[in-house]
């Protein structure tokens, strides 16, 4: 499970990664992402951690298939949340194929998307 504080809750930090943020997509997913970089702190101040949010519509499936794909994407975002810069924010959002993907393809798509927006990746 994803701790509370890597939790993206407000609407208006989705929106900010969503429209001011990067994205990359993969055939299950699409991955926003708003740099902490970006927001120097003063010395001495902590920067806030790493939040991730995401967004899985009823185009991907009933309840069931909806709650089970953020389950997934919960628990993949655990390991992955510390690769990103502190006070980053992360919007990931299941596109429909995501409704049929295992676990093991949605982790690919994951680290593909991660890889590619933190410079790794080719277009």
């Amino acid at each position: 499970m994803l701790p509370t504080e890597n939790r993206l809750r407000r609407r208006e930090d989705f929106a900010t990664a969503v429209r001011r943020g990067r994205r990359a997509g993969r055939p299950s997913l699409v991955v926003h992402l708003r740099s902490g970089a970006t927001n120097p702190h003063a010395p001495g101040e902590s920067a806030p951690p790493t939040r991730a949010g995401f967004v899985v519509s009823k185009a991907v499936g009933g309840a069931v298939v909806r709650n089970k794909v953020k389950r997934r994407l919960r628990h993949l975002m655990r390991d992955r949340v510390d690769l990103f810069a502190p006070g980053s924010l992360v919007v990931v959002r299941a596109l429909p194929e995501a409704g049929d993907a295992d676990h093991e393809q949605l982790a690919r798509d994951l680290d593909a998307a991660v890889q590619r927006l933190l410079g790794g990746g080719a277009r």
